[in-house]
């Protein structure tokens, strides 16, 4: 009986209760830890049929050689102590939270002309450091604000050098003060440094009533010019908090969750909300290792485990099976009562929308290989007038040795990168003599009768482009195959100058020079080095093993299944060299003195 039904029958004898269970590698090392309503049901569906699994929870089971668990009272209980093991242990196929956020610090510069920005860490130098702050958010905020407020300038600008002829356009909008005019002195222009610090320190609302105070002041006193200037800060700051939407008018704390995903690569993005004003933004991104509505309810679970603070709403742009359960688990984590909403209209769907604008962009950023547009590529959709940028390309060659060991390849390129796991090897099963034309055909008709069969993950996907290493002649071979396929896919040829290096591509309307296309050339010369490299390889392995067993049907009592089982179970040197006739006798069902003439041919 093989591991995964070893394990079917110890899981079909586990409890109906509900449950925690660990799933563990050759190793013993824990890979994957889950929570369960019912644990029987739930660990037998992992090794009932893999077919079934998505690709990541597949990778996972096929990793498993055993498992344990703890039987709990409540689904509950299953859910506190699964978070509290993966806390522990940090399984490879769970969610692991990180804080997204490093500190971050508002830094003022020490110069005649001292300017205000964010930074992560300090510096050895004489710039004054207010912080460390947690939310890179709110420090960005604070620092934008300061530098609308107070028009300080965000250019590059040496300021002590002489008048710049025309100031920027943050001049005329009256963002800047327009210190490249020297218009400002360097005294009083600390004086509104400090100022600004002041504001910073202090917060917005203590700094609005000192300069309401002041203006107040200076209006009793009769200094209408200085009450004018505090008037016109106070309106500043006042226009920048209107600006600032709110979006929850009843004044609540809130957490609004939602998330977005890309093949295996998911975002999740928390806005947070204090007094109806959004306050702090979070972001994870990671590879999904399980289904959707795991990672979705272990994301949930892990990032509120013991958290310092929860506030009474979360708000969630997806829907979860138990809602109830979560409750009463952030009930239990806040020790108060915490609602869960998931909205389907009115304010708080906004809100959600929000956080899911938000989770697609932080994904879109992240992910460059996806969604950066390659210049190489976007070129290559241009000279061949493909409808689409070509982001998986497929390449195809055929080698032999004569008439013998007849072989095709292909090779698949994922975003300019070689894609290695969906590279396939092909055995040429009915063209008996050298014609490569005859078996590039029947390479690209079984890679199209797999695509229609979609039982090979990597046969499923279907490619932007098809290049084939070949001329017109080759072009002209495989194209009755595309049209009775109805296999629409455009396909090109490749050809090599008499140096044997890529010269041009080539369809069947003619050739396409590259040579004063750089980038292209390089990719399109790296695409079909390497598809030459893969398939002459296949080739000379297969040579060597079919010539191995010829050799080995010559040995007296040994016929060709013998020679392929042993070239099976024996594929190497090394694995030869350490096995004994006994050993040998045994794996392959064979007389001892067969076994000592097989150990001996290869000791000669």
């Amino acid at each position: 009986m093989d591991t995964k039904n070893k394990l079917r029958e110890k899981a079909l004898n586990l409890t109906t209760n509900p449950g925690v269970y660990l799933m563990k590698d050759k190793d013993e090392e824990i890979i994957y830890i889950g929570k369960a309503k019912n644990l029987k049901n739930r660990v037998v569906s992992y090794f009932r049929n893999l077919s079934s699994h998505n690709e990541k929870v597949k990778k996972m089971v096929e990793n498993v050689c055993d498992f344990n668990f703890f039987v709990t009272d409540s689904e509950f209980e299953a859910l506190v102590l699964e978070c509290s093991l993966i806390k522990e242990y940090k399984p490879k196929y769970n969610i692991l939270l990180k804080d997204s956020k490093g500190y971050k610090y508002i830094k003022i510069t020490n110069e005649n002309y001292p300017k205000i920005s964010v930074c992560s860490k300090k510096a050895q130098d004489q710039s004054m450091y207010i912080g460390p702050y947690v939310s890179s958010f709110s420090v960005k905020q604070a620092v934008e604000e300061v530098n609308k407020i107070f028009m300080l300038p965000v250019c590059n600008t040496d300021f002590n050098q002489k008048k710049r002829k025309r100031p920027c356009l943050n001049y005329y909008i009256k963002r800047c003060m327009g210190l490249c005019q020297k218009n400002i002195s360097s005294e009083e222009y600390k004086n509104i440094i400090d100022e600004a610090i002041k504001y910073i320190k202090k917060g917005d609302i203590i700094y609005l009533k000192n300069l309401e105070k002041q203006m107040k002041k200076a209006a009793k006193e009769e200094d209408f010019e200085n009450a004018i200037k505090f008037r016109d800060k106070i309106d500043a700051i006042k226009k920048i908090h209107e600006t600032q939407k709110v979006y929850l008018k009843n004044e609540l704390n809130a957490d609004v969750i939602a998330f977005s995903r890309v093949e295996d690569k998911i975002c999740f993005v928390i806005l947070k909300f204090k007094l109806g004003k959004i306050y702090d933004k979070e972001e994870f991104i990671f590879k999904i290792t399980t289904d959707i509505e795991n990672t979705k309810e272990e994301f949930l679970a892990g990032y509120y485990y013991k958290k310092n603070y929860i506030p009474e709403y979360v708000i969630l742009d997806f829907k979860i099976d138990n809602l109830s359960l979560y409750e009463e688990y952030l009930k239990n984590q806040a020790k108060r009562k915490v609602f869960v909403k998931i909205p389907e209209r009115g304010a708080y769907k906004n809100l959600a929308n929000l956080a899911y604008e938000n989770s697609k962009e932080t994904l879109n950023l992240s992910n460059k290989e996806k969604f950066k547009e390659d210049k190489t590529l976007k070129q290559l959709q241009n000279i061949l007038q493909l409808k689409k940028i070509p982001e998986y390309i497929e390449a195809y060659d055929i080698s032999n040795l004569g008439d013998q060991d007849l072989v095709g390849g292909m090779v698949v390129f994922k975003n300019k990168i070689p894609y290695k796991k969906n590279y396939r090897k092909f055995k040429i099963k009915t063209v008996k003599t050298r014609d490569d034309y005859a078996c590039m055909r029947e390479v690209i008709k079984r890679r199209i009768e797999e695509f229609e069969e979609k039982k090979d993950e990597s046969f499923k996907i279907l490619p932007d482009l098809i290049l084939i290493d070949g001329g017109k002649n080759h072009i002209l071979a495989v194209e009755k195959i595309f049209k009775e396929k109805n296999f629409d896919v455009p396909f090109f040829g490749l050809v090599k100058d008499s140096n044997h290096k890529t010269r041009a591509i080539v369809s069947k309307e003619g050739t396409i020079s590259i040579y004063s296309q750089k980038n292209i050339f390089l990719f399109l010369t790296k695409i079909q080095d390497e598809v030459h490299r893969f398939t002459i390889s296949y080739q000379k392995n297969l040579h060597k093993k079919n010539t191995l067993k010829f050799d080995l049907t010559s040995i007296e009592g040994v016929g060709e299944k013998t020679a392929l089982k042993f070239l099976k179970l024996y594929g190497n040197m090394e694995k030869i060299k350490n096995s004994n006739p006994e050993e040998l006798s045994k794996t392959l069902k064979i007389n001892l003195k067969i076994a000592e003439k097989i150990i001996n041919f290869f000791e000669k």
